[in-house]
């Protein structure tokens, strides 16, 4: 019983240790001349969530995936793809040989947490909740060979003190970070949800919870939707260096919206409406920001999401045109 805990201890040591120096590798040097750029695509595209789009099973997206020309996939971990509810040990070994077939890396999983969820009905341990569910995503990474799982913070919950929110996504963060260490995995924390939001922020989020295997997701398209200028998201770029394993390109566009007020004959402003374009013909600024990832020397994956209603509809033609028009423009930058 002994010789077999130590076994598996050390096998966990030596998979958090191949996850660490495959890491290093992929943090950014500083040098441009490291830069390296491959291109992957997120299953959430093809996920029909988004109104008007199609869906397609997880073998047909990651056969879609080859054929299009990505070099690896980042796949949704939960319904309709690949929940760790849905795939046992032999579905698991099937999914992993199928993305070996075809030639594909498998980037990351995309995780789906929110660490503030139910934080105004405190009884529930809803931190706990979603460190379990981390728990098995991270087994289902290291079951299907990525040691990488994209995770989000939390959202601002109205009634509750702010700084109770945020220590409560450093608490949960931290259970994550250390359960996904006991299987490979580094956790990449994507600028999405409310919570360190900001770059200076999320600075501070990662360094207070202090995880080697914590890391950041970087986007542009926040950052841009936060109101920053192309300057500010280039420095965001800089401040985050230390910790950039990954990125996700999304492009959009804004349509202002008004309210008809009768009592003054008047339109009254509401805020804009946002819809996905295909990338380079709406308000994000790649140009310099993936400009500025050769500058630091990155040298991750780049992902590509079709993450709200498209222009031009969601069928399954113009998505993957949109997909293609994202690898003729990244190209540029190689």
């Amino acid at each position: 019983m002994n010789m077999k805990f130590k076994t598996s201890s050390l096998f966990v040591i030596i998979l958090f240790l191949l996850s660490q120096i495959l890491f290093a590798q992929t943090t950014p040097t500083g040098n441009p001349a490291d830069f390296k750029m491959k291109t992957c695509l997120h299953s959430i595209s093809y996920a029909g969530v988004w109104r008007g789009h199609a869906r397609l099973s997880v073998d047909e997206f990651l056969v879609k995936a080859k054929e299009l020309g990505f070099e690896g996939v980042m796949l949704v971990a939960k319904r309709p793809h690949v929940s760790p509810f849905d795939y046992d040990e032999a579905a698991r070994k099937k999914l992993k040989a199928r993305i070996k077939e075809l030639g594909l890396e498998l980037v990351a999983l995309a995780g789906y947490t929110d660490f503030t969820a139910g934080m105004e009905k405190p009884g529930i341990p809803m931190t706990e909740i979603q460190a379990i569910y981390m728990t098995e995503v991270a087994k289902l990474a290291r079951d299907l060979g990525t040691p990488m799982v994209r995770v989000f913070t939390g959202y601002v919950r109205d009634g509750v003190p702010y700084d109770q929110q945020y220590a409560q996504v450093v608490e949960g963060l931290k259970m994550a970070g250390k359960v996904a260490a006991q299987y490979g995995v580094t956790l990449a924390v994507q600028n999405h949800h409310d919570i360190a939001l900001h770059h200076d922020e999320m600075f501070w989020l990662l360094n207070e919870v202090n995880l080697p295997n914590v890391k950041a997701a970087w986007d542009a398209w926040s950052p841009t939707l936060e109101g920053l200028s192309s300057e500010e998201i280039r420095k965001s770029i800089w401040r985050m260096k230390p910790y950039i394993i990954h990125t996700t390109v999304a492009d959009y566009v804004k349509f202002p919206r008004f309210s008809y007020e009768h009592k003054i004959t008047n339109y009254l402003p509401e805020d804009a409406v946002i819809r996905a374009v295909p990338v380079g013909t709406g308000i994000v600024d790649y140009q310099t920001f993936l400009k500025t990832l050769k500058e630091i020397g990155y040298q991750g994956y780049i992902a590509y999401e079709m993450c709200e209603v498209l222009e031009g509809g969601g069928s399954i033609e113009n998505l993957d045109w949109t997909a293609k028009r994202f690898l003729t423009f990244v190209n540029q930058f190689r």
